[in-house]
């Protein structure tokens, strides 16, 4: 059995009460990724979200590839957008999951947005993007 990696998750996000979560976590294989979905899942509320949308990437070193993968759970494009998302800031061994309580009221483009927003927000606040490159503006003063 694999033990479950640490998740991170985000305050809630509301607009016209659709609800969004991020969740993040380090994974390094596929037990992991779903160690992690079971552990969230334990959590009842997150088991009766509308959708749980999640996308990863694994690095195989000794393959030198990438594996992948993401599912929409009924959000239509939602979990290639948040994959694409990982491989633009470059994420590395990380499993990136938004839960969406619909709220009864269509929010149309805007969901993509907000799923797009808790996506980076879970990866930022988690501190999974820590490999980043730093960026070429001013140094922060220590």
């Amino acid at each position: 059995t694999v033990d479950c990696p640490e998740i991170y998750t985000t305050d809630v996000f509301e607009d016209r009460k659709s609800v969004f979560q991020g969740h993040c976590a380090t994974v390094t294989s596929l037990d992991e990724i779903k160690a992690v979905l079971n552990k969230l899942y334990e959590n009842k509320k997150i088991a009766h979200a509308t959708h749980n949308m999640y996308a990863y990437r694994i690095h195989l070193p000794d393959k030198n590839s990438w594996l992948q993968d993401c599912d929409d759970d009924g959000e239509s494009a939602a979990g290639g957008r948040m994959l694409h998302l990982l491989e633009i800031v470059e994420a590395k061994n990380t499993l990136v999951v938004v839960s969406r309580w619909y709220g009864g009221i269509q929010l149309g483009p805007d969901r993509f947005k907000h799923i797009n927003n808790m996506t980076r927000r879970a990866l930022e606040e988690s501190g999974a993007l820590k490999q980043e490159k730093p960026s070429c503006g001013k140094k922060k003063k220590k």
